[in-house]
């Protein structure tokens, strides 16, 4: 697949078959996130990688049930209550894998390094016909210390980029891009 074709095509997918992503394609998935550029090539990332159905869906049980207790505090995540409440609602969509790419450091470059390589492994995901989701309610619970201590995380370590990826159901329609705004141009 062409690299303009991934970019123009990658969707956001939030509907997955039961087939399991192989440890091989997820590997893949790492290397192509390891190559992203970072600010003084520093690489400070670390990736965790949960393919436990079970586990995942207690995780979002207690990411939803942290997220009601937000509401008063974070009014915009209101308009999500519903889906919060929904015991049905999963917030990593029944996706059978989560990659979460954590910053190992603080410095003031790394989380937007780790942005770079949670873009490598999307694209990456939609090269090799996979779907894949950044799933930002998540990042709350999992930077709670008693989450990072059941995961064995370092405190340090702060969750930037929770991706879930699967085989998509079906692809979402390709949806169209405002024209960029373009500021100046000297």
């Amino acid at each position: 697949m062409d690299l303009f074709e991934a970019i123009n095509n990658r969707r956001s997918v939030r509907n997955y078959t039961e087939t399991p992503v192989a440890k091989e394609l997820i590997e893949k998935l790492l290397h192509a996130a390891i190559q992203a550029p970072s600010a003084m090539n520093s690489q400070p990332w670390a990736y965790a990688v949960i393919q436990d159905g079970t586990l995942l869906k207690e995780y979002s049980d207690r990411t939803k049930q942290l997220l009601l207790r937000s509401l008063d505090r974070v009014p915009w995540l209101n308009k999500y209550k519903a889906a919060f409440e929904n015991p049905a609602f999963n917030v990593f969509y029944n996706a059978h894998s989560l990659i979460i790419i954590f910053a190992t450091s603080s410095e003031l470059h790394s989380n937007g390094d780790c942005c770079l390589a949670a873009q490598n492994l999307m694209l990456s995901a939609h090269s090799l016909g996979l779907g894949s989701c950044w799933i930002g309610f998540a990042c709350p619970f999992l930077n709670l210390p008693e989450v990072k201590a059941e995961l064995g995380i370092a405190d340090a370590y702060n969750a930037i980029a929770p991706i879930i990826v699967g085989y998509p159901k079906l692809n979402p329609p390709i949806s169209t891009r405002n024209a960029p705004e373009i500021l100046f141009w000297k």
